[in-house]
């Protein structure tokens, strides 16, 4: 039987071309084209020769070899992020576009991954490589991009606040203290519709020979006209994510409240929470009482109970992932930035009183002396019996208690106090870096304002949630270790070489050794601290000794916790607030057994090292943010007090000048030196001191000073003093002198108190 000849594929017409191309959602070039039609290399010239008449008639479009319909979007796309919608997510345009034959360019809401880490997300300014999926139209919005590669980020994005001039234009005062008086010109249709005062990001271009550098508004921020402006500030100059994405708040509110289902029932322990009494989220619980067992003569059994986060937020999913990217919690006076949305932070794991919670307890058995024996933890269903406040616990211990502590004083708050007087026993025996840092509070008007500074006393309610805590940490990484399982400790290492050596020149100029060897225990500074307790320097020292600490951090390799003298230390107790916590618990679920929403399998010592790496750099933004935030409320607050006199004491010294702590608000100011007296003063680095050349006037980390507010910047949280106060007086001369080629040039202009010198005279130390 004769075989059928081989049906010879034709051309496709150009009208079944522009169909395929219609129906294909991946790549679509000649190649495609051809394999789909059956086309051998003979005839794909022709083809070629028909898309080239396609696209010489505009019926399609050709770009990086992939063809698509004009004014429809091909599958891969080179865009420019340009704003974010009202849920947080960022939005894109292509970077081709032509709107007169097309109209205005399609909105591409960028998909967020499943897992991405910081610095990996795609944010206002960039330009991004694309792989484009046609949605359901949501908000005018019909493509959703996924990042294949961040192409570009704005050479520098400047945030700053926009003054507007009467031509259109405009210029930007920087919020960044380093950038004071350095102004970027906006050109008139630059301004991105910014009004004055508005808060903006600047994209900046190259500096040009001569004028201002230049810049264009990429994104409007907000107004410095609302009550939480100055908390705006720091946010989006670090870049924190403040909107919660849409996916993430669906998931939060579907949430439904955990049942006893696998859970022990610990609803008649009387638990309680004693918080600061603003506090909104109230995620820990304790109770003591005697050990009766017998062998236990004097000792306690101590409970913790935690927040059961990890039922609520599981591996992977909506909830996870934006926690991850947010890291913790960030706290400024006006406002928090949550890690977690508010149904499960302020609701579904607070433990409010007399209501059923989920938790993670553990419960912990110490000896008269105050050492743990022995402990288990537990998943439990618990009832909380009241919330208190320090204050409240602290006047009910001291004989002042009210109709809510009254009731609990024989069965819930004397156990508790008894119980932290042993673990006072334990931490005298440890020895624990005991540094005294008083730590202010910024009370804020209803309308934002800053209200008045103070610094809140720390009583032994206070003293006693931390001891419990700390306690409740080294157990769980102790349980953690123990069952072999990868978990993020909470580590300190001790202090450099460098810092060290740095020190302990600055306690030599007071007189106070430091040991050069044998190994170094927090014990060692703790005898400096008591040595100047009661003194004039006691603030001064104590700061200086903070200083010369390394920063705590988080790490999948134990190097133990040197400031709490621990071996082994792990952040258990916050999983509200801190993304650490939440895997340490995952990791105790999955090592004792306690349900199915453990650490997955597939974690592992790099995954976990990286997650460290991750949330100790969000850790380290926050608290940048938190502190600059002060720095402006204060700024703010004296702004309307240029020219009055404020005590204080030097609290650094550079070789460009002082800096000065107010006693009053704890604000810092700077002193340039070219301001200070009516000579020549250098910087004596050993002596942590700016010493006048000629009298030898002395102005030494640690002196009283009292000084005089010249400027205040509120933007950028800057003050400037000239210091009224003198110096303590050196013998004449006051060291070393100038060889003649850096002898100080002839005073000139005037001032009160004396001539300046050359003000761009350079110092060295």
């Amino acid at each position: 039987m004769n075989k059928p000849p081989k049906r010879t594929p034709s051309l496709p017409s150009k009208a079944d071309i522009l169909a395929f191309i219609a129906a294909q959602k991946g790549k679509v070039g000649t190649r495609e084209i051809a394999r789909a039609f059956g086309l051998k290399n003979a005839m794909r010239a022709e083809l070629k020769r028909i898309l080239r008449e396609l696209g010489d008639d505009g019926a399609v479009e050709k770009k990086r070899h992939k063809l698509h319909h004009p004014g429809t979007l091909a599958s891969t796309v080179l865009a420019d992020v340009t704003a974010r919608d009202r849920d947080g997510d960022v939005i894109a345009t292509p970077d081709e576009w032509d709107e007169v034959a097309h109209g205005p360019a399609p909105k591409i809401r960028i998909h967020q991954p499943r897992k991405m880490k910081p610095g990996e997300a795609a944010g206002i300014g960039d330009r991004v490589l694309l792989r484009i999926e046609e949605i359901e139209e949501d908000d005018g919005i019909r493509h959703s991009g996924h990042v294949i590669k961040i192409i570009d980020r704005p050479k520098q994005r400047i945030v700053g606040v926009f003054r507007k001039n009467a031509n259109g234009g405009g210029r930007i005062e920087s919020v960044d203290k380093k950038m004071l008086g350095k102004e970027i010109a906006i050109p008139t249709g630059a301004t991105n519709d910014a009004e004055d005062g508005d808060l903006v990001a600047v994209e900046t271009s190259r500096a040009p020979r001569l004028g201002l550098p230049t810049g264009r508004i990429v994104e409007r921020l907000g107004s410095l006209a609302s009550e939480k402006a100055i908390s705006l500030i720091a946010i989006h100059a670090h870049q924190i994510p403040d909107v919660f994405r849409r996916e993430t708040i669906v998931e939060a509110e579907a949430a439904k409240p955990a049942t006893l289902s696998g859970r022990e029932d610990w609803r008649k322990l009387p638990l309680i929470t004693i918080d600061p009494p603003d506090a909104k989220d109230h995620d820990d619980a304790v109770h003591a009482e005697a050990d009766t067992s017998g062998s236990n003569d004097g000792g306690f059994i101590l409970t913790v109970a935690i927040a059961d986060v990890a039922h609520y937020v599981t591996p992977g999913s909506a909830l996870d992932r934006e926690a991850l990217v947010r890291g913790n919690s960030v706290y400024f006076p006006d406002r928090v930035v949550p890690m977690l949305p508010e149904r499960i932070s302020n609701d579904l794991c607070s433990l409010r009183p007399l209501e059923d919670r989920a938790a993670l307890a553990v419960r912990m058995v110490i000896g008269q002396d105050g050492r743990k024996r022995s402990h288990t933890f537990h998943r439990i269903m618990m009832k909380s019996a009241a919330k208190l406040s320090y204050q409240q616990t602290q006047a009910a211990i001291d004989g002042r208690p009210d109709d809510t502590t009254g009731p609990l004083m024989a069965t819930v708050l004397k156990p508790l106090y008894a119980a932290y007087d042993a673990l006072k026993r334990a931490r005298e025996e440890r020895q624990p870096l005991d540094l005294d840092i008083p730590e202010r509070k910024i009370l804020l008007k209803p309308d934002g304002t800053v209200d008045r500074v103070i610094v809140p006393e720390r009583q032994d309610a206070n003293k006693l949630i931390e001891e419990f805590m700390i306690l409740a940490n080294v157990a769980a990484a102790e349980t953690l270790e123990k069952a072999r399982m990868p978990l993020i400790y909470r580590v300190h290492d001790e202090p450099s070489i460098e810092k060290l050596n740095s020190l302990r020149e600055f306690l030599a100029s007071l007189t106070i050794p430091l040991a050069k060897a044998g190994a170094l225990r927090p014990e060692a500074f703790n005898r400096i601290l008591a040595q100047v307790k009661g003194h004039d320097r006691e603030q001064l020292v104590n700061e200086v000794v903070l200083r010369s600490q390394a920063q705590a951090e988080y790490a999948a390799e134990n190097y133990g916790h040197f400031g709490l003298n621990l071996r082994r230390y792990a952040h258990f107790t916050s999983p509200i607030r801190r993304y650490a916590d939440l895997i340490v618990h995952r990791g105790l679920i999955r090592a004792l057994k306690l349900g199915s929403d453990g650490l997955p399998e597939s974690a592992d010592f790099k995954e976990l090292a990286e997650i460290g790496a991750e949330i100790s750099a969000t850790e380290r933004r926050a608290m940048v943010a938190e502190r600059e935030t002060k720095d402006r409320l204060i700024a703010h607050f004296l702004a309307d007090r240029i020219g009055a006199t404020f005590e204080g004491r030097i609290s650094g010294v550079t070789a460009s000048g002082l800096f000065v702590k107010l006693n009053e608000t704890g604000a810092d100011g700077y002193i340039p030196a070219r301001t200070i007296g009516d000579e020549y003063f250098r910087y004596e680095e050993s002596q942590r001191a700016m010493i006048g050349n000629r009298s030898g006037t002395t102005y030494r980390l640690g002196d009283a000073a009292t000084v005089k507010l010249v400027e205040a910047a509120p933007v950028a949280g800057a003050l400037r003093f000239e210091i009224l106060s003198e110096g303590s007086k050196g013998s004449g001369g006051g060291g070393r002198r100038f060889p003649n080629s850096q002898r100080r040039p002839k005073n000139i202009g005037s001032r009160k108190g004396g001539k300046h010198r050359n003000k761009n005279k350079q110092r060295k130390s």
